[in-house]
């Protein structure tokens, strides 16, 4: 009986222990990178939108764990000199806060856009994608089709997926665990795999030395963040396949820019595949992975101009 006793303690002491560490990481992400711009509501939503330049609305969407600082800089300033670029924090990732649902689905999160779409005053703006914010854009143009122009979908999940990558397979747990894991276990393991992580997700191209504060790597370790990113995991993966049926109905410019050694989605699949399915799709490629925002932004937002001019 003293022997359970005494491994109870030990257990609630190591949980409380990762709960402070796991705060003070929090906070120390939030001082490192802070918001950028201001917070909009929009159908009961809360978004975290910043925005430069002026002229036609382009609403540039992230991908799965990221947040708004994933679009470098240098695609940002690119875009701006003639384009009113907007940059927005999915539901549940940077500093947008999770769906009223508490989940990730993609049919959700496509009318939480289109809301925001109508509440920012947006007519008919290019989406641009990327990763899982591709399959985001491609469900509002599906759910909302009067109110997108084109879609630019950078390394896009466009298809099923069916494994999990290796790389996301830490954000596979059950619901009902999911906040204890985010609140204990999560942040510490994350921070001493980032490395790693980061390596895979880049790969084949090198980690930006600046991507945990310019590209807000560092935001993911929060224990909200890590929620969002599971749900948006598992709930994102089951609608995907909801989506294909509309592709041959699409009648707006479509453009899919994809590396050819990208480490999590296969071009082959989600571009090539895709783009067939498609009317008038075009698919670019070029030598590099899966954060072409980040790691390729002069040549990603040449991509986006090139989808406007269709």
């Amino acid at each position: 009986m003293r022997n359970w006793a005494i491994g109870g303690m030990a257990l609630g002491a190591g949980m409380l222990g990762a709960g402070v560490y796991t705060s003070r990481k929090a906070r120390e992400a939030e001082a490192a990178v802070p918001m950028d711009g201001r917070m909009v509501e929009a159908g009961g939503q809360r978004f975290h939108v910043a925005e430069q330049g002026e002229g036609r609305p382009l609403l540039l969407i992230h991908g799965l764990a990221g947040q708004m600082r994933n679009f470098g800089r240098a695609m940002l300033d690119d875009l701006a000199k003639d384009f009113r670029v907007i940059r927005v924090d999915r539901p549940g990732s940077g500093y947008s806060p999770r769906l009223a649902s508490g989940r990730g689905h993609l049919s959700e999160q496509a009318d939480a856009v289109a809301a925001l779409i109508d509440v920012l005053g947006l007519e008919k703006p290019v989406l641009v994608g990327h990763s899982l914010g591709g399959a985001v854009s491609l469900a509002t143009a599906l759910r909302h089709p009067d109110k997108v122009g084109a879609l630019a979908l950078i390394a896009p999940a466009t298809q099923p997926i069916e494994s999990v990558p290796e790389v996301f397979k830490g954000l596979v747990v059950p619901p009902a665990l999911l906040p204890l894991v985010a609140w204990t276990i999560a942040v510490p393991v994350g921070v001493a795999t980032k490395d790693k992580v980061l390596q895979q997700v880049f790969a084949p191209e090198p980690v930006p030395g600046n991507f945990l504060v310019d590209g807000g790597g560092m935001l993911g370790f929060r224990p909200k963040n890590f929620e969002g990113a599971a749900t948006d995991l598992a709930d994102a993966s089951a609608e995907a396949e909801t989506l294909l049926p509309g592709y041959a109905g699409l009648k707006l410019p479509v453009g899919i820019f994809f590396g050819r050694g990208d480490n999590i989605l296969d071009y082959r699949v989600h571009g090539e595949k895709t783009a067939a399915a498609i009317p008038g799709a075009r698919l670019s490629l070029t030598d590099g992975g899966h954060m072409l925002p980040f790691t390729q932004p002069e040549a990603s937002a040449r991509f986006v101009r090139s989808v406007i001019e269709q």
